[in-house]
C-alpha cells in the first residue's frame, strides 16, 4: 500500500470485495454474520474473495457474537484452514469476564498464524482500561492494527479518545496503526485526519441499501475522494 490513508471496506462475498476494490478500497475485512458483528467466513468465501481481487485481505478469526473467545479449539481449526486456503492476514480480539485480554486464547492463536500480520479489533473498547490492554498485547509478534471507534457506543463519543491515542504513537504499546471504525462518518474524517489518523474502516456506509444490499462503489468512491482531498 502507498502512503496514502488506508480505506478497509467489509466484505461478504467476491461482489462485494470487487465493488469495494474498484471504489478504491486498500484493503478488506472478511466475515460473515453480521447479524452477530462478523464472524470468520467459510474457507470457500474466503478463496473466491482471494480469486476476485488483488488487495490485501484481513480474515475475520471468530466464532460468537460478544468478544469472548469460546471454543479456542475450533478458532484454532478454523485459522489452520485458512492459512492453508492461503490466507496471509487476519483480525481478532478477545476479553475474559473481567474486560482484560485473554491472553491464553490471543497468544494461542497468534502461535498459530505464524507472524502473519493482525488487527486486534474493537474488543478494545469494552476493555476494562484500554492502556493495560495496549501494553500486555504489545509484544505478540503481528500485531499491526487497532481497529477501534474510541468508545463502546461509536466514534462520536470516542473522538477524544482517539486524539490522545493517536498523540501517544510511538510509546510502547501505541506502536500499532489506529484503524478508525464504528459509526464512523465522513464528516469525522477532517478532525481524524488533522490528528493524523490515516487509516480508517467501513462497513454500512458502503452500503446505501443497508446489510441486505452488496457494497456500493460509488459510496466507497466517496470516501476515498474525501480520504485522498
Amino acid at each position: 500500500m502507498s502512503n496514502r490513508a488506508v480505506l478497509e471496506v467489509i466484505a461478504l462475498d467476491a461482489e462485494d470485495a470487487v465493488a469495494a476494490q474498484t471504489g478504491g478500497a486498500d484493503r478488506l475485512e472478511l466475515v460473515t454474520d453480521m447479524a452477530a458483528d462478523g464472524l470468520t467466513p467459510s474457507r470457500a468465501t474466503f478463496a473466491e474473495i482471494r480469486a476476485a481481487v488483488d488487495i490485501p485481505l484481513r480474515v475475520m478469526l471468530r466464532v460468537a457474537d460478544g468478544f469472548a473467545a469460546g471454543d479456542i479449539d475450533v478458532l484454532v481449526g478454523k485459522a489452520r484452514e485458512l492459512r492453508a486456503e492461503g490466507a496471509e492476514e487476519f483480525v481478532l480480539g478477545f476479553l475474559d469476564a473481567e474486560g482484560r485480554p485473554d491472553l491464553v486464547a490471543v497468544e494461542r492463536l497468534v502461535a498459530e498464524l505464524d507472524g502473519c500480520p493482525w488487527t486486534f479489533h474493537r474488543a478494545i473498547d469494552r476493555a476494562a482500561d484500554r492502556d493495560a490492554l495496549r501494553k500486555q498485547l504489545a509484544d505478540l509478534p503481528g500485531l499491526d492494527t487497532y481497529l477501534t471507534a474510541g468508545s463502546p457506543k461509536g466514534v462520536d463519543d470516542g473522538i477524544p479518545t482517539l486524539l490522545a491515542e493517536a498523540a501517544r504513537r510511538g510509546e510502547a504499546g501505541y506502536e500499532p496503526q489506529i484503524l478508525v471504525g464504528g459509526g464512523l462518518r465522513l464528516d469525522h474524517l477532517p478532525e481524524l485526519l488533522a490528528a493524523g489518523l490515516d487509516a480508517v474502516h467501513i462497513g454500512g456506509a458502503a452500503r446505501p441499501h443497508g446489510w441486505s444490499g452488496p457494497v456500493d462503489a460509488t459510496a466507497v468512491r466517496e470516501w476515498r475522494t474525501v480520504l485522498d482531498a
